[in-house]
């Protein structure tokens, strides 16, 4: 069991259910927690049995919460008890089905004869022996979940299982005991046992299928080292992973992974950050550089200083964004609810007229009864309660491991309905910070020596421009000269003093302030002004005055991936916007490097009006997702239809992965388009199994009454159902982003 704290007036608590066969399960277990005193809300899931319970904290709630489990007929187990559990062979629990086969098959050779004209009838006795131990023994568990069932008023599949098959076993018995004792009677003992085989295989294939499902959990856990090396006064000491603390230096040898969050301390190396961004190429690190637990070290041996252990790691915030969205129900669901709430009483009445139907008209007593337990059995609703969870934990599973991470099954359902997508700019179409895009000195002058000056100026500022002016220096390797004297002025810019000559830098304003002219530089000035460009000068002390002797521009580039993006949404019917802060220019001069028309900016935009054009386009009846880096951008993302917030690389993952229902944990904007698409492509998944869930019974359950199919048949069928569902889902983990697949 897990608990969360969620605030002070509630308490997320996380338990496992075992035993849960079916959509009717699923309600009975929510009915069941939903009465125990302080539950707010109550989400139970068949595909993970796996239970979330919102409650007012009390005292011994969880052990209240367990209690009302095994009272309803399940156990509580762990929460990530089929997660944490060993890897299984593929044949693990096969041996039941083996043996209701080795039992089974031989009551089915009188049929398998007739079609070769051959008459195999085995002695009653026989039949009897062969049918009884897969009736009672195999079939025990159908009894003890039916009975359990019964006892809460509610039905679920093993109820029908139990009742259709003993009704065919019984009915068997009583024409053996009826018959004369020299005569070979038609019995029914074939159809109770294969159908009991049939169901334990279609739970097997099932049981199996989920395995796959939690694939993407378990590959998440799997990357979590039980052991970090701790470098401490006597070298280097093996811990456990739980002893580790903020603080701490730890050894990470080549080829070892990154136990917890922290930043290089010493060494260099390549980390494979895959199995968390999707990004398949190693990326450098060296001092200084944050690494993340669960990333594969290089061929170099580093020195971590530790920033986050335990829950506050980002590999355990994925890990739960991952298990959030699997262990919830998308709105589709619903429907599943309200149908599988009166479904099993249904089918019971439906039996129970069948069988009247076939009697009443005329036909035997057995006829009547097989033809309603072909009812029965062909409607049991394991499929309904698969259908969408097995979905959703495929989908969210397979983007997650492309660096898609979708917090909840609302994102995931609602995406795909998307028909705006609007993009921040800074950070997110573009790659966030100031670059130096034009030097510009008087006729004559050396750039090379003015570039210099500005730079050694400015080494020591923490100014996005400035540092934009020393790493233009440095791309050049002009050496820079020694400087004195710094004084910054707030909002204005620097001044400092270089080889005896006072020299300022810093904002037009400012320079216009001091009296300094820019005649010399009138239509370069003009040229960037049109651009959007965002300008500074550097100016000279003089007797005379303030001379400007350089003028800088500074400016965003667009991330590489920024208009393919754009124009894959644009080919989807989607129509792309950009909200930014920037002027008119500024923003239109970079709406058009990425690919935007004038009529597709918004610009002007303050951060804390960003939510409300959001609204606005809501208001038109829109479906709207917005694009953020997932910090400034919050209460845009929260007001969409669906926040896709881009992780980014200056420490903001967290707040990103909070900010929004999706999350792209690397800045390739083409995972904007991929995270609609699985979106899609889930939904469809959903769609179709539901389709299949209900096409089953719909069709089924009438074929049964008329006779048309018998319990064999449906048996088959009703196992096969859950099956398809499962395999199904399992396709979308062929899935792979548009991107990687060219």
């Amino acid at each position: 069991m897990t608990t969360l704290n969620t605030g002070e007036a509630s308490l997320r608590i996380d338990l496992g259910i075992h035993g849960m066969t079916c959509a009717s399960c699923v309600a009975r277990a929510e009915r069941a927690l939903k009465k125990v005193p302080g539950v707010q809300d109550v989400a139970v899931n068949l595909a993970t049995e796996s239970a979330r319970v919102m409650v007012a904290p009390s005292e011994q709630i969880e052990a209240r919460l367990k209690r009302a489990v095994r009272d309803a007929g399940y156990e509580p187990v762990a929460a990530n008890a089929a997660i944490d559990a060993p890897t299984e062979s593929s044949w693990a629990g096969f041996g039941p089905v083996a043996l209701g086969m080795a039992l089974s098959l031989p009551l089915l050779l009188p049929m398998l004869g007739n079609v070769f004209g051959q008459h195999w009838m085995m002695s009653p006795w026989l039949q009897f022996a062969l049918a009884t131990p897969v009736q009672f023994v195999l079939g025990a568990r159908f009894y003890k979940a039916g009975w359990h069932a019964l006892l809460a008023r509610s039905g679920n599949m093993d109820l029908l299982v139990s009742i259709g098959t003993t009704a065919g076993w019984l009915l068997s018995v009583w024409l053996w005991l009826k018959s004369p004792a020299d005569a070979m009677p038609h019995l029914y003992f074939e159809a109770s046992a294969v159908v009991i085989t049939l169901v334990l295989l279609g739970k097997w294939l099932e049981a199996r299928a989920k395995r796959q499902t939690t694939s993407a959990i378990r590959a998440l856990h799997a990357l979590r080292p039980e052991v970090a090396h701790l470098l401490g006064l006597d070298g280097e000491v093996d811990v456990p992973i739980d002893e580790v603390l903020a603080g701490d230096e730890l050894v990470v040898r080549p080829g070892e992974r990154f136990a917890v969050d922290g930043l290089v301390l010493e060494g260099q190396t390549q980390v494979d950050e895959s199995m968390l961004t999707g990004e398949p190429l190693p990326v450098a690190k060296t001092s200084g550089d944050r690494v993340t637990g669960g990333t594969l070290n290089g061929d170099g041996r580093v020195i971590v200083t530790v920033k986050a252990v335990g829950v506050d790691t980002v590999l355990a915030s994925i890990i739960r964004l991952v298990e959030d969205a699997q262990a919830g129900k998308a709105p589709i669901q619903r429907l599943v609810d309200q149908v599988s709430a009166v479904f099993v009483p249904v089918v019971l009445l439906l039996a129970l007229l069948t069988f009247l139907g076939w009697w009443f008209t005329g036909h035997a007593f057995e006829l009547a009864v097989i033809h309603a337990v072909t009812v029965l059995v062909i409607a049991c609703p394991c499929a309904l309660g698969l259908a969408t969870p097995a979905a959703i934990m495929a989908g969210t599973g397979v983007a997650a491991q492309h660096g898609i991470l979708i917090k909840d099954a609302q994102a995931l359902e609602l995406a795909h309905k998307a028909q705006v997508v609007v993009f921040d700019k800074t950070g997110t179409l573009t790659v966030g910070h100031a670059r130096l895009t034009d030097w510009v000195v008087a006729p004559g002058e050396d750039a090379a020596h003015w570039l210099g000056i500005a730079a050694a100026i400015q080494t020591g500022s923490s100014h996005p421009l400035a540092r934009a002016v020393v790493a233009a220096a440095q791309e050049k390797n002009i050496a820079l000269p020694s400087v004195s004297q710094i004084v910054t002025v707030p909002g204005k810019g620097l001044q400092g003093t270089v080889e005896g000559c006072d020299y300022v830098i810093g904002n037009l304003l400012w320079m216009r302030e001091m009296g300094a002219t820019l005649a010399d530089f009138e239509a370069p000035l003009l040229a960037l002004q049109n651009r959007g460009a965002t300008l500074a000068a550097l100016a000279q002390r003089t007797p005379s005055g303030v001379k400007v002797v350089a003028l800088m521009a500074f400016g965003d580039e667009p991330k590489a991936s920024a208009a393919p993006a754009i124009a894959a949404l644009r080919a989807q019917g989607i129509r792309v916007l950009m909200l930014s802060g920037d002027n008119q220019a500024a923003a239109q001069a970079m709406a058009q490097r990425v690919g935007l028309t004038v009529a597709e900016v918004i610009s002007d935009v303050l951060p804390g009006d960003k939510a409300a054009h959001i609204t606005a386009l809501k208001a038109k009846g829109q479906s709207v997702i917005m694009v953020g880096d997932g910090v400034n951008d919050a209460p845009a993302l929260a007001a969409a239809d669906v926040g896709i917030a881009m992780a980014n690389a200056g420490g903001g993952t967290d707040v990103a992965m909070h900010a929004a229902g999706i999350t792209l944990m690397r800045g390739d904007l083409a995972l904007v388009a991929a995270a609609l698409d699985i979106s899609h492509r889930t939904v469809a998944k959903i769609r179709q199994n539901l389709f299949w869930a209900f096409i089953y019974n719909v069709a089924g359950i009438p074929l049964a009454a008329l006779g048309v199919l018998n319990p064999v048949m449906a048996g088959a069928a009703m196992a096969m159902s859950s099956v398809s569902v499962m395999s199904n889902a399992l396709l979308l983990k062929r899935w792979k982003p548009l991107a990687a697949k060219k």
